[in-house]
């Protein structure tokens, strides 16, 4: 089958039944609490989920994928494909047409010019977008008219959706933002933290890591929504404190990303205020390796490319690693039916989930052991081994969170059994996901040894995602610490691979390359995945329209909610 064909079975009109609503802004206020709280309202500016979400309450993208993983259009009319004309046979340009009559917050019209400027402000020279991978291949983009856009790709491009459609590539306005590309990308202090948009909310005040105050865009497209005309988004505190804020006490209507053990989350539902919303995505719980060296004495050079780690370049130290984990106990004290043990961190869809490192599921600390032994890495007086004068002592850190404490602690215990020690260190949230480049506590610096979060993409085709571990993605300084190459991985096979899916258009021959990237990725321990989450998040029993999104923000049809009697 070819991806000319398959284009249209991914893209479908919103099925959402829409909410009587009396008119905008009836229902009052809506409370939403994600305890990670966000740093930024532009998601170009950080790859954490918590500023991709929250700031889609703003800014939208043209297209974006729904509950199921369809493309649905927003701001476009439609979904460009092959069959309608929207995606040209040769498959290097596709063409948007805008909706009429879109208006800005501000009241200003949205044009081509708004989104031909959004390309150009994420792949400015010197800046620091956290998204670049979404616009892999573009070449140019022309504005034949004030609501037509098209793309031109360097290559046949089967796949045409990276920019531009989800949370992660919305249309930011040319005029807000066009002092602030290339280097002035962060400065802009105003623009980051009240962006002016297309969504159903505006930011009345932000306050960085703490709490947003937002009202209903007077100029969203539908007169009738949003249905509340003020909105609320907390962060700080725990997942345990922001799911008895729904569950027990009522105070919050929305909580995101309750990362709790199952017997605690059975608990809080029993109250009877709100109920639990889940569904399987993308999402992994996963342990990332620096290959670089994160000593602080490097100073500028710490955790770049001219210094390899000094003990986890060895493979066979994060293989062993990777083997002492008993992923099974780990999903059953940490997330019971919201997890699954996973040997990969591309677990889905079922097409691209590799068999190939099922060995994974089977912990062995006597095999990790003997991996050890036969590398040269010898226990020393004090059980720690090691080799050349070079101990394996490591830094392990993750964000604040009773379950991710629990996973560093065991885990540990697990490293220890194999002569490895651990130094373990928890970092609020808000800072670990926030992006900021003057901050050496984030995930994109990654100044420790090993680090623990989870990570997912938007929709279903994974090219994008996979193309996240290609050399150019690692954070360092020139891209103001800004990447999703987590572990500094580079390899020029590697690299192939993410070109060649760029131009590969038969579905099969992309899950073979998409797997074969996971496997490398895999086979060579740079990412040691650990557990496949369901997204579980809370929602009050008043509060209506909520639609659970895996494949997209969580937040994408705040336009539709309501209050319920």
């Amino acid at each position: 089958m070819n991806m000319k064909t398959i284009l249209m079975g991914a893209v479908a009109g919103l099925a959402i039944a829409p909410a009587a609503f009396a008119e905008r802004g009836a229902d009052g206020h809506v409370n939403i609490i994600y305890w990670q709280a966000p740093s930024t309202m532009n998601p170009y500016l950080s790859g954490g989920t918590k500023e991709l979400e929250v700031g889609s309450l703003v800014l939208e993208p043209l297209a974006r994928y729904d509950e199921t993983g369809a493309m649905v259009p927003f701001l476009a009319e439609s979904v460009p494909t092959v069959e309608n004309g929207g995606v040209s046979a040769d498959l290097t340009t596709i063409t948007w047409k805008l909706k009429e009559g879109l208006k800005w917050s501000d009241g200003s019209d949205l044009t081509s010019e708004d989104v031909k400027f959004t390309w150009e402000y994420c792949t400015s020279e010197g800046g620091g977008c956290a998204q670049t991978e979404k616009y892999n291949d573009v070449v140019s983009i022309d504005t034949p008219d004030d609501l037509t856009v098209v793309v031109t790709f360097g290559v046949p491009k089967p796949f045409p959706y990276g920019p531009f459609v989800g949370a992660q590539a919305p249309i930011i306005q040319k005029a807000q933002f066009e002092s602030c590309v290339g280097e002035a990308m962060a400065s802009c202090t105003d623009q980051n933290f009240a962006p002016i948009g297309t969504g159903p909310f505006v930011v009345d005040e932000f306050k960085t890591n703490d709490v947003v105050s937002m009202s209903a865009n007077p100029n969203y497209r539908d007169p009738m929504k949003p249905a509340f005309a003020t909105a609320t988004v907390k962060g700080g505190g725990d997942a345990a404190a922001a799911g008895r804020s729904v569950l027990e006490t009522g105070e919050f209507d929305y909580a995101w990303n309750l990362q709790l053990a199952p017997d605690v989350l059975a608990d809080m539902e029993s109250k009877g205020m709100g109920h639990l919303e889940s569904s399987f995505g993308t999402l992994v719980e996963r342990i990332m390796v620096n290959f670089t060296d994160p000593n602080p004495a490097l100073g500028e050079e710490r955790a770049t490319a001219a210094h390899p780690h000094p003990f986890l370049s060895d493979i066979a130290v994060r293989k062993a690693l990777s083997m002492a984990i008993d992923r099974e106990l780990l999903v059953e004290i940490g997330y019971g039916a919201a997890g699954k043990v996973t040997c990969n961190v591309l677990p889905a869809p079922a097409i691209y989930s590799s068999t190939a490192n099922d060995d994974c599921m089977v912990q062995d600390i006597e095999g990790a052991k003997a991996l050890l032994d036969e590398a040269g890495w010898v226990p020393g007086a004090d059980g720690i081994r090691e080799k050349d004068g070079v101990k394996l002592s490591l830094l392990f850190q993750t964000s604040t969170n009773a379950v991710r404490q629990d996973f560093q602690a065991i885990i540990k215990q697990w490293w220890s059994e194999i002569g490895v020690e651990t130094e373990l260190r928890n970092i609020d949230a808000s800072v670990f996901f926030g992006g900021d480049a003057g901050s050496p506590d984030t995930f994109q610096k990654f100044y420790a040894d090993l680090e623990m979060y989870a990570n997912n993409f938007d929709g279903t085709d994974p090219e994008a995602y996979m193309a996240n571990w290609a050399c150019v993605q690692a954070p360092r300084p020139e891209t103001q610490w800004q990447g999703n190459n987590m572990p500094r991985y580079c390899s020029e096979e590697y690299d192939a691979l993410v070109a060649e899916m760029a131009k590969t258009g038969e579905l099969e021959k992309r899950a073979e390359l998409a797997k074969a990237m996971n496997d490398m990725l895999m086979q060579d321990y740079a990412i040691i995945p650990l557990v496949y989450r369901g997204r579980v998040s809370a929602a009050s029993n008043t509060l209506g329209g909520v639609v659970m999104n895996s494949w997209d923000s969580e937040l994408w049809n705040a336009a539709d909610w309501y209050r319920m009697d």
